[in-house]
C-alpha cells in the first residue's frame, strides 16, 4: 500500500544541496567562464532529474556561466545551511521553503525590481501569489518555483457507501461536519486528523480567518478566533467522535496515513500530494476538494519553494540569471509536464493538468483554481520552527483529551513570544 508522507510544504519539486565553495562560486573551473553553485534539496534520484531539467533550461539561456548543482536530503540541507550561514560560505543561489524562511531571512539578498529585471523575471507572468511564499517583513527573498495550498482529500468510496455528502467546491463547515459524521462508522472515522504542522493548523486558519501570527510576525496563538477554531479541531477527536486519536508524537502522517490505509474518509493535505492520492494504488477512488469556507473571513496558506541569492553572494547578476534561467518558461515547463508540481509561472500552469490523468484533470483543475483564489503568505516568527516542534507532541495529549487546545497554545505563547 502507497503511503502518502507528511510534507512541510515541501516543494513536490526538489532541487539542489550541499556547502557551497567560497561564497558560493563553482570551484575548479577553468575556462574564462563565471561559476555558480546552486544550492537545495533532493531525496532521490527522480528529484535530481526534475532539478537537472531546470538547470538545463539556465545554462541554455547562461552559456557563459558554469552552473554547479549538488543535493542532499532535505534535513541535511538545513543542517549544512545553518553551518554554512554561520561561516559566512553561502552557495551563491541557496534554495528555500516558505514555512522555513523566517529563520533564514537574513541570509538572503533582499530582491529589488532592479534585480528581476536583471534575473529576466517579468512579474506579470507569474502567478501574483507565488511571490508572497519568499517575501519577509515586507522584502522579497527569493522566486518561488512552484506553489501549493492545502486542500481536502476524500475516499469517495467511503463516503457514497455510508451516504454522506461527498466534498465539493463552495462547502462550508456545516457541510464538513455533516460528511466527517456522515462518514464516521464503526469500522472507520469520518476525519483523519492531522499531526502535521500544515496539516492541522490549515482548518483552524481557515475557520478563523486569522493566522497564528500576525502580520508583523508577532506570535498571536492565544487570538480569540484562532483558539475557538483550533479547540473545535481539537474537539472533533473528543467530543464529535468524528476521528481517532494519534498514537504518538511520531505520527506524522497520522490523517494522510488514516486516509490512504482506509481508516478515515476524509483529511486534510497539501496540493503537492494530489496526484498521489488521486492516481495510486490504494483500493478506492479517490477525490479532493478545497478547504471548507467560512464566508469572507476565511483563509488559506500559500506555500512553496524557490532560489534565492545568499548575502554572502559575490557575483549577485549571474547568480540572478541562473535563477532566472531556472524560473524560465522551459525551465516552468519542465516541473509542470512532469507532473510533480504546480508551478508560479502562469503560462506554465496549463501543462501541469495536461500532465494528469484525464479521469480527474478537470477535479483537479476546478479544485486548484477555487484553493488558490483566496490564499496569503504565511506568516512566521523567527522562531517558528521551535514553536512547531513543541506544538506537535502536545497534539497527542488534546486528542488524548488529557490537557486542552487552550491551555497548549497559552504555554507556547508564554513560552516563546520573547
Amino acid at each position: 500500500m502507497k503511503k502518502i508522507h507528511a510534507a512541510l510544504a515541501v516543494s513536490a519539486v526538489a532541487a539542489l544541496a550541499l556547502t557551497g565553495c567560497s561564497a558560493g562560486q563553482g570551484g575548479g573551473a577553468d575556462d574564462g567562464k563565471k561559476s555558480i553553485v546552486v544550492d537545495f534539496w533532493a531525496g532521490s534520484e527522480t528529484d535530481v532529474s526534475a532539478l537537472e531539467a531546470q538547470v538545463a533550461a539556465a545554462r541554455e539561456l547562461n552559456p557563459d556561466i558554469n552552473i554547479e548543482v549538488r543535493t542532499s536530503p532535505w534535513g541535511d540541507f538545513f543542517t549544512k545551511l545553518t553551518t554554512n550561514m554561520a561561516s559566512g560560505n553561502m552557495a551563491c543561489v541557496t534554495g528555500m521553503n516558505s514555512g522555513k524562511l523566517a529563520g533564514y531571512a537574513e541570509a538572503f539578498m533582499p530582491l529589488t525590481e532592479a534585480d528581476l529585471k536583471t534575473a529576466g523575471i517579468v512579474s506579470d507572468e507569474f502567478d501574483p501569489g507565488s511571490f508572497e511564499i519568499l517575501s519577509h517583513d515586507g522584502n522579497l527573498l527569493g522566486l518561488a518555483l512552484d506553489m501549493s495550498t492545502m486542500v481536502t482529500y476524500y475516499n469517495e468510496d467511503m463516503l457514497a457507501e455510508s451516504g454522506a455528502p461527498i466534498p465539493e467546491i463552495g462547502w462550508d463547515f456545516n457541510d464538513f461536519e455533516a460528511t466527517v459524521k456522515g462518514g464516521t462508522t464503526d469500522t472507520h472515522a469520518g476525519f483523519g486528523i492531522g499531526m502535521g504542522g500544515f496539516q492541522w493548523q490549515a482548518l483552524p486558519i481557515a475557520k478563523a480567518g486569522q493566522q497564528p501570527v500576525k502580520d508583523d510576525g508577532t506570535l498571536d496563538l492565544t487570538n480569540k478566533a484562532f483558539v475557538d477554531a483550533a479547540t473545535w479541531y481539537g474537539e472533533l477527536v473528543t467530543k464529535q467522535k468524528v476521528a481517532l486519536p494519534a498514537g504518538s508524537a511520531s505520527d506524522i502522517g497520522w490523517g494522510e496515513n488514516q486516509l490512504t490505509s482506509g481508516q478515515a474518509a476524509v483529511a486534510v493535505d497539501g496540493t503537492w500530494n494530489a496526484v498521489s492520492y488521486l492516481d495510486n494504488d490504494l483500493g478506492f477512488k479517490g477525490g479532493l476538494a478545497p478547504l471548507p469556507s467560512a464566508g469572507e473571513q476565511s483563509k488559506g496558506l500559500v506555500l512553496g519553494s524557490g532560489y534565492g541569492v545568499s548575502a554572502d553572494c559575490e557575483d549577485k547578476e549571474s547568480a540572478l540569471k541562473v535563477i532566472g534561467g531556472m524560473l524560465s518558461a522551459a525551465g516552468q515547463d519542465s516541473i509542470a509536464e512532469s507532473g510533480r508540481a504546480y508551478p508560479a509561472r502562469i503560462s506554465s500552469q496549463p501543462l501541469y493538468y495536461e500532465s494528469l490523468d484525464p479521469a480527474y484533470r478537470d477535479q483537479v483543475k476546478e479544485t486548484f483554481d477555487a484553493a488558490f483564489a483566496n490564499v496569503e503568505g504565511q506568516n512566521v516568527t523567527n522562531n517558528w520552527d521551535q514553536i512547531e516542534t513543541f506544538l506537535q507532541p502536545q497534539l497527542v495529549s488534546v486528542y488524548g483529551g488529557q490537557t486542552s487546545m487552550a491551555d497548549v497554545l497559552s504555554t507556547a505563547q508564554t513560552q516563546f513570544e520573547k
